[in-house]
């Protein structure tokens, strides 16, 4: 089992960047596909980015361009990069780790951009 923890969140201002990161501990980090979701108040889950246990990135439409997912496997560490932040995008962004069946979760960390 992996456990997962969000880090990086914070406040910041449209136009601004922000760093997230997502630490796993336990299990053979390499082999997981790791994907970071958001949910904003009042609204679902929506998938933002994905990297695959190869390195292949896919990325919502809404956020090409601006924000980079990216990994780390000696580090057991996956990021995601986030450039020209939009206020709309404050969320709690969630780190997930997919293997097989297995699906995995962080806390959440949260995302405030101010106007």
């Amino acid at each position: 089992q992996v456990q997962l923890v969000e880090s990086g969140g914070g406040l910041v201002q449209a136009g601004g960047s922000l760093r997230l990161s997502c630490a796993a501990s336990r299990g053979i980090f390499n082999i997981y596909n790791m994907r970071w979701y958001r949910q904003a108040p009042g609204k679902q889950r929506e998938l933002v980015a994905i990297i695959t246990s190869g390195g292949n990135t896919n990325y919502a439409d809404s956020v090409k361009g601006r924000f980079t997912i990216s990994r780390e496997n000696a580090k057991n560490t996956v990021y995601l990069q986030m450039n020209s932040l939009k206020p709309e995008e404050t969320a709690v962004y969630f780190c997930n780790a997919v293997y097989g069946v297995g699906s995995y979760w962080g806390q959440g960390t949260q995302v405030t951009v101010s106007s």
